[in-house]
């Protein structure tokens, strides 16, 4: 793992938690589920992925799936509304993006960039400006909390005028780096 993609990520939220089986997700209150499988369509825990995600398809969830832009959603369920998180060039993770994923996303679909740099922002407006068509879903460009000022972000988006949504985090607006919030 790269300098770069530690700093970007929030390392506590790898870890802990607590478990729930299915049954006890099913008699909770909630009617959504998001997931984020570390591998929907490659190597170890693909096929128990997949598994669960249908599982809380038929379980009556709407159901997301959080996912890097390295991995193939084709195979996810198609209920799902799958979220594909590009790698920028400044993550130091762009060359494992499959940007073939673009093209088999739908309208309830979401693709998010996480930019940490005019760079990064110059790069994400170019592939989106070099595809045949636009996307059919959202696309979310998001500020690295302490890295690039969601001000400036805007303005770019503004001045450019791109169809994208400016995404801010939230939870680090509120609580920065605490963990567990």
């Amino acid at each position: 793992m790269s300098a770069a993609l530690r700093v970007l990520d929030t390392q506590y939220s790898f870890y802990g938690g607590e478990w729930k089986s299915l049954e006890n997700c099913s008699r909770s209150r909630a009617a959504a589920a998001c997931a984020t499988c570390a591998s929907p369509a490659g190597a170890v825990g693909a096929k128990a992925c997949l598994s669960l995600l249908e599982a809380l398809c038929d379980a009556a969830f709407e159901v997301s799936l959080e996912t890097s832009g390295a991995l193939d959603v084709e195979p996810v369920d198609p209920r799902v509304s799958r979220v594909v998180d590009l790698k920028t060039p400044d993550s130091g993770e762009a060359r494992r993006n499959r940007l073939d994923n673009l093209d088999m996303l739908r309208g309830r679909d979401q693709v998010k960039l996480v930019l940490c740099s005019r760079a990064d922002y110059e790069w994400a407006r170019d592939l989106l400006r070099s595809r045949p068509q636009p996307l059919p879903c959202q696309v979310l460009f998001s500020p690295v909390w302490g890295r690039l000022e969601p001000r400036e972000l805007a303005e770019w988006i503004l001045e450019d005028r791109l169809d994208v949504r400016l995404q801010l985090q939230l939870h680090k607006l509120l609580w920065g780096d605490q963990p567990g919030k």
